[in-house]
């Protein structure tokens, strides 16, 4: 009886995998570093010994439905192709989904993993109960899914969901690795506060920090983790850091409710676990930014819930009873 889903996370450092039930439990689970820079032969290697292992978990092919996979960067999901994943050198017009079913006679499927994750939280995590769930994953980048009843709101081309290179502020002097001055990713991402926090000590010498002392003077250091850490201290730049952050999310989020109205908005990353002080501001300034405030205010903005394991969950969400279309 096929019933169990490979999903398997590939990152830039780490391959994840598991084994997940229709009802989204996670069984068995494998998490292997990835060798990224030794190539795409490697780490597709490296990928391939982690299906392996989870199928001999699952008692071999005959338990299994499918495997699915979520990948970072650019890729057709409808042929299969990753077009090009940044952090993964080599994985350009690999054509990740012909090439498994060939190994493994299996069908697959592969997804952005913004969009994979969304769908796991609506399914299993924190959107669960909600017909429309706006996810957002705040961490090196800002990535955003839009699930409508269940399933990937993907566009006429299959490229809709792209939130984090909405742009907010054209005067901005920071331009995104998209190319556009002022995106949401280049303002409010984990660098972005790195950056924010960085410039103003350089700017201003005599202001005191502890993020100077974290660091031992050595700003280019600063990390998102310093500054909460720094914030929940009392640090004055570090909470206005996040102060901004939150401005900048919170003016982006309206947007996003007056465009989308949806039933509630998932945060996860790295940087959404710094928690209330983040959210306060997110809530408070959406407020300010949106058609309906007193509709705004009704909408449920919570973390993100399956945390590490969100990939695996999102890749073997996949093989869920109409995942195969193309919601438009």
């Amino acid at each position: 009886m096929r019933d169990l889903t490979v999903g398997v996370d590939v990152g830039g450092t780490k391959v994840a995998g598991g084994l997940v039930t229709p009802k989204g439990h996670l069984v068995k689970s494998v998490v292997t570093p990835v060798r990224a820079f030794d190539g795409v032969k490697t780490s597709f290697m490296q990928v391939r010994r982690v299906i392996e292992r989870l199928i001999a978990q699952a008692g071999g092919k005959g338990n299994i439905r499918g495997i699915g996979l979520c990948s970072p960067g650019a890729l057709d999901r409808r042929t299969g192709l990753v077009i090009n994943a940044p952090n993964l050198p080599g994985w350009e017009n690999l054509h990740l989904v012909k090439e498994l079913e060939k190994i493994f006679n299996l069908p697959a499927r592969v997804e952005n993993d913004a969009n994979a994750a969304g769908l796991a939280e609506a399914l299993y995590g924190a959107g669960m109960g909600y017909r429309e769930v706006f996810y957002v994953t705040v961490s090196t980048g800002i990535g955003t899914g839009i699930i409508i009843d269940g399933n990937i709101y993907r566009g006429n081309q299959g490229v809709a969901g792209e939130g984090g290179h909405v742009c907010i502020d054209y005067n901005s002097p920071y331009r995104c690795t998209c190319g556009t001055l002022g995106c949401i990713e280049v303002l409010a991402s984990g660098p972005a506060m790195a950056r924010r926090a960085r410039v103003r000590l350089e700017q201003e010498h005599a202001v005191p920090s502890l993020l100077r002392t974290m660091t031992n003077g050595k700003l280019h250091l600063i990390s998102p983790e310093m500054i909460a850490d720094a914030a929940r201290a009392g640090d004055a730049v570090a909470n206005s850091v996040l102060d901004d952050t939150g401005f900048y999310l919170g003016v982006w989020l309206g947007s996003m409710i007056s465009l989308l109205d949806p039933g509630a908005i998932v945060i996860g990353g790295g940087v959404a676990r710094i928690g209330k002080p983040l959210f306060a501001k997110i809530r408070n300034t959406i407020l300010h930014y949106t058609l309906n405030p007193k509709l705004a205010q009704k909408i449920p903005i919570v973390p993100a819930k399956l945390q590490q394991n969100v990939g695996i969950y999102g890749a073997a969400s996949l093989f869920r009873p109409g995942q195969d279309g193309n919601r438009s």
